[in-house]
């Protein structure tokens, strides 16, 4: 007889996911406990999900009392979450209309949609984006992403679909033509190890877009909902994209996703052309509700200024360890450590050290704390990375 949930779960359970040893009995703040007790600081934050941290006490009152009225009663009826959350959404981010999924990939399958309709009437069908970025894991994803990891024998996708370098104008200059419909990007890369748009790159995108007329589409399902301490990451170069693709975070821990856009683009969207059973369900936007109300009540300000502190101290250790740090990316609770070396090995010692973090783009130790982390749970995180990368230095782990 298995006894341990390791054991159970390799026996009924796909074996698709790299999981970290631990058994988990109870999270909150921004710790996880497992069924020994032995305390974890979450650095992941169920992948840039859990924007409150766990367990936060507004979600859970907001949940309890939607659990009392109902549980699911599917998008044909009239529901005050789902009407209040777009309000407050439209209201913060400036766009007209909100439609509610349950995760990125179902939001950003949605926007491809809305792209294709306006591409229709346009005589336009190329979509671009850019080697690095992650959309999900659905067909049209895949089609505008490059990791062959996702899509080795998977194809033939989607057609009118080029996946180019990121952040190089000429490459760029190139591809856009009269035929593109569509530019998606991430302007902060998460799988791309939390890569940003160069400012100059970004201009270019948008004198093109000026030039021969299509429409860009922002992923910011992990960079979104103040992670990066605004609510959006391309806030931060003062442009607005023609659709956002969100999800992550703004479910407070539960499943939602959104599209967000403007009036035009929506009607595209008619009766019956598109539909999802679940998304925009109840427990998921009162959760929403809580994310929002939350981020303009000091939570986005802390984000941001905490950011700026686990910089400093990420800079610190790069200053110490030069020879297994290069680069510090990102900002806000979304940050990147470039290694010399493989970021898994950093990533086993700080879970034996009592933190949760995440290798991404092969050498890039990935960030992701709560919004709400603290001055003190940062120092302690500084702690645990200095000893953590002594430990390496001690094994002999090779540098590059």
């Amino acid at each position: 007889m298995k006894n341990t949930l390791i054991e159970r779960e390799q026996e009924v359970m796909f074996q698709n996911y790299r999981r970290l040893p631990i058994e988990i009995e109870r999270a909150i703040g921004s710790e996880i406990f497992d069924i020994s007790g032995k305390r974890y600081l979450d650095f992941l934050s169920g992948i840039a999900v859990n924007a409150l941290g766990h367990s936060h006490p507004g979600i859970i009152e907001a949940v309890k009392h939607q659990v009392e009225k109902y549980l699911h009663v599917s998008n044909f009826f009239y529901q005050e979450p789902q009407i209040r959350l777009a309000e407050l959404i439209t209201e913060k981010s400036g766009y007209d209309r909100v439609f509610f999924s349950n995760s990125g990939a179902e939001s950003f399958e949605g926007a491809i949609k809305i792209a294709r309709l306006w591409g229709h009437a346009h005589n336009k069908h190329q979509m671009i984006a850019f080697q690095g970025g992650f959309h999900g894991r659905t067909y049209g994803s895949l089609s505008l992403m490059d990791k062959p990891i996702y899509k080795e024998n998977l194809g033939p996708f989607l057609p009118n679909m080029s996946v180019i370098p990121f952040n190089d104008i000429e490459a760029l200059k190139q591809a856009v033509n009269d035929d593109t419909c569509a530019v998606a990007l991430e302007f902060l890369q998460g799988e791309g190890g939390i890569t940003h748009a160069d400012p100059a790159f970004v201009t270019e995108l948008m004198n093109l877009k000026d030039h021969f007329n299509f429409l860009i589409i922002a992923d910011e399902v992990q960079s979104g909902v103040g992670r990066t301490g605004s609510l959006f990451f391309f806030d931060k170069y003062l442009i607005k994209p023609d659709i956002i693709v969100m999800a992550k975070g703004i479910g407070g821990g539960l499943p939602l996703g959104a599209i967000v856009t403007n009036d035009d683009l929506a009607k595209l969207i008619d009766k019956g052309r598109h539909g999802t059973t679940y998304g925009g369900n109840p427990l998921a936007c009162v959760a929403g509700i809580v994310v929002m109300e939350e981020l303009y009540k000091g939570v986005m300000n802390n984000a941001r200024e905490m950011g700026c502190y686990l910089k400093e101290v990420l800079h610190q250790m790069m200053d110490a360890f030069p020879e297994y740090i290069t680069e510090i990316r990102g900002c806000g609770c979304m940050q990147g450590v470039v290694l010399t070396c493989e970021s898994a090995p950093l990533v086993h010692e700080l879970l034996l050290n009592g933190i949760i973090a995440n290798a991404t783009a092969l050498n890039v130790l990935r960030l992701l704390p709560p919004l709400t982390i603290t001055k003190a749970e940062i120092d302690e995180f500084g702690v645990a990375l200095k000893q953590s990368l002594q430990t390496l230095i001690s094994k002999g782990v090779p540098k590059g």
